[in-house]
């Protein structure tokens, strides 16, 4: 029901953003009525409605016949991003010089002009024609000095009291237009290698207080964020499988945000999750994005088929050498939405407290609930690590724990970074990762 006015929001957004890149690097940097004005207006034109499309057209195409614009749509966004940054970085120095230019004119204009003391020549050296000026040429006669020119003085038009030159104004402009495409350009491709690579791994050992001695050493596979959609699919799937089977983990859990859509529209892209190996199985829980795509329990059943069990607020006990762990699982926050959510009470309650419990809750801030049932680790996801700095040092004003271990009261947080990518397919910062804990007493 909020879509209609996000998307009006996003398209506001777009065309005030572009409005001002157009001052920057078209106005400030072409001459007016000239082609390269015209054609970079627009170039801006085309841009803000691509910025807009992959939020607003992508999903209605949907993800194959949407993949063009998307990839377009979206490798522009990030491009965006940095260009903007620059951008404002370059405001200082352009406010300075501005300011600086403001106080040489004031001064120029204020400063009295010095008129000399007339110097008294006698008559007889001078004769009558050379101090006279010539009616017909309305010249001085040579060696006279000449008459200052009108809306001028003799001492305050000097280089640098009056206006910047044109020229010269645009020629810095230009210069500041290409360093921040260059470095907008260069930062963005940097990050698509990154975030299209593959995954980091990553071995995290955690430490439980009594945990029994045949759970030590129990590995389990953290990954989530994977993102299916128009731009990851079902390589990408393949690859996340492929990495993950080689770390032979005892469990394997995926922390939510599995994809961008519905199974009718992905379920080729998930269909390498049949494959996935370990000991105890491979787990589940929601993300807010499978709610977002109105695909929550169709993907509970789609996943299901292929092997994958989902924990809604329910748990299940992992038997290892003899020893048993409780693995529990509760819906994301925006379930609410939809009339569901996270119960803590029905996960965990009446639960063995002897035993070591994992929760699986996909965004961080569920943590003090977590905290509050008596949890010894959650597993999470969400945050993507902040995926774009410094987008990763805004997610640290929402989150407790970005990326990596982290402890609120009791409860130890695992926060994995995620194996995909939301939006620009870009990761600066902040690799994708999957990680490997290992649970130690």
């Amino acid at each position: 029901m909020l879509a209609p006015l996000v998307n009006l929001l996003i398209v506001v957004a777009s065309v005030l953003l572009h409005r001002w890149l157009w001052v920057r690097l078209v106005r400030d940097t072409t001459r007016s009525g000239g082609r390269a004005r015209r054609a970079g207006t627009v170039a801006t034109v085309a841009s803000a409605a691509l910025a807009a499309a992959p939020r607003i057209l992508v999903p209605a195409l949907g993800p194959d016949t949407g993949r063009p614009l998307a990839w377009t749509g979206y490798v522009w966004l990030g491009v965006l991003l940095y260009l903007i940054l620059v951008l404002l970085v370059l405001e200082i120095p352009r406010a300075f010089v501005g300011t600086r230019t403001l106080v040489r004119r004031r001064n120029s204009t204020e400063r009295p002009v010095a008129v000399p003391e007339p110097v008294k020549v006698p008559a007889t050296t001078v004769s009558r024609e050379t101090t006279t000026v010539s009616r017909e040429t309305g010249q001085a006669p040579p060696g006279a000095d000449p008459a200052p020119r009108e809306g001028g003085d003799t001492i305050g038009n000097r280089r640098g009291s009056g206006p910047a030159h044109p020229d010269r104004r645009l020629f810095l402009s230009r210069v500041g237009a290409i360093a921040a495409g260059g470095i907008a350009v260069a930062t963005t491709g940097i990050g698509m290698r990154t975030a299209l690579g593959d995954p980091v791994i990553r071995r995290v050992p955690v430490r439980i207080a009594g945990l029994a001695q045949p759970l030590s050493g129990l590995r389990i596979a953290v990954v989530s964020d994977l993102h299916l959609g128009p731009l990851l699919g079902r390589g990408h799937t393949e690859r996340i499988v492929r990495m993950i089977n080689g770390l032979e983990a005892d469990v394997v859990t995926v922390v939510g945000d599995l994809a961008d859509g519905k199974p009718s529209q992905l379920a080729s892209a998930a269909r390498p999750l049949r494959h996935l190996e370990s000991t105890h199985g491979a787990f589940f829980v929601t993300g807010n994005h499978e709610y977002m795509f109105d695909g929550a329990d169709a993907w509970v059943d789609e996943l299901h088929g292929l092997g994958v069990t989902t924990l809604l607020n329910e748990r299940t006990e992992i038997r290892h050498h003899g020893a048993v762990l409780d693995l529990a699982g509760v819906e994301d926050l925006s379930a609410t939405e939809h009339g569901r959510g996270p119960d803590y009470e029905r996960a965990l309650g009446g639960r063995d407290t002897g035993r070591p419990v994992v929760l699986m809750a996909h965004q961080p801030v569920m943590i003090e609930e977590a905290a509050r049932h008596g949890v010894d680790l959650q597993l999470s996801g969400h945050t993507h690590g902040g995926q774009m700095f410094p987008l990763t040092e805004l997610t640290k004003l929402a989150n407790p724990v970005v990326a990596g271990l982290g402890k609120v009261d009791n409860t130890q947080l695992y926060v994995t970074s995620g194996a995909g990518f939301f939006g620009p397919p870009v990761r600066v910062g902040a690799d994708p990762e999957i990680t490997v804990i290992e649970l130690r007493p």
